[in-house]
């Protein structure tokens, strides 16, 4: 799934909208532009951000394809502002200091090497986002992570095992699964302003 510009300013203000109607009492319209879209299977995720610090306020999505976009979204919205276990419900009040940005995901593959140490080699900053499996355990990591956070790609590995409740170096151990996936990522400038695709 590749979306338009114009598409991901609707997806972002569709989450957002989504977020206000929880507060109002009334359920958000879907833009026209996303009639075809909402309908096709899609992971996302749905982060929230202080403004102007950039501060993490809520976080929360979907990996795999499991359901239609629209229901997605929708989902990973309320949950992003309500259910972030790291953090307090989003107030009301809030609203007009957060930012709204939307990742939807392309289908987690499988990394497939002979040495755990390649997959050094298979993951490219700025392109890829990480699982990690093992067992019971799964963690996500999306691709804009590693960015801000500057890390390599031996960073990420060691993060994303560790946001799975593994050691750091767990991708080096017989058992664990690495996937990859990619994003695009749309996000308001500012709360409620105009909404931009990031490139990382």
């Amino acid at each position: 799934m590749s979306l338009s510009l114009e598409q991901g300013r609707d997806l972002v203000k569709y989450a957002r909208s989504v977020i206000e109607g929880y507060f109002a009492g009334r359920k958000p319209e879907i833009p026209e532009s996303l009639n075809v879209v909402f309908k096709e299977d899609s992971g996302v995720f749905v982060t929230l951000e202080t403004y102007p610090k950039n501060q993490l306020r809520g976080c929360i999505g979907f990996p795999e394809p499991i359901m239609p976009l629209g229901n997605a979204v929708r989902q990973a919205a309320l949950a992003a502002a309500l259910e972030d276990p790291r953090f307090p419900p989003v107030g009301r009040g809030e609203l007009e200091k957060i930012v709204v940005e939307v990742s939807v995901l392309s289908k987690p593959e499988l990394v497939k090497v002979k040495d755990p140490r390649d997959y050094v080699k298979e993951v490219k900053i700025g392109r890829d986002g990480l699982i990690a499996e093992k067992g019971l355990y799964r963690g996500l990591l999306l691709p804009q992570v590693p960015v801000e956070w500057k890390w390599d790609a031996e960073e990420f590995l060691n993060e994303t095992c560790m946001k799975a409740g593994l050691s750091p170096d767990a991708w080096l151990a017989p058992g664990t699964k690495m996937y990859k996936f990619s994003a695009q990522i749309f996000s308001e400038k500012t709360p409620r302003g105009g909404v931009f695709e990031k490139q990382l």
